[in-house]
């Protein structure tokens, strides 16, 4: 019983990290290839 609770709270604390990832991942932004080339130009 307790091996369950453990592999349980593990999921459990992985599945919240995946979602804050995720949440994370969608606020940076990737500079596109023709920003970089005006930029390169200035």
């Amino acid at each position: 019983m307790l091996g369950f609770v453990v592999v349980a709270a593990i999921g459990l604390a992985l599945y919240f990290l995946v979602k804050s990832m995720n949440k994370q991942m969608t606020k940076i932004e990737v500079p596109r290839e023709a920003e970089l080339t005006d930029k390169k130009a200035e």
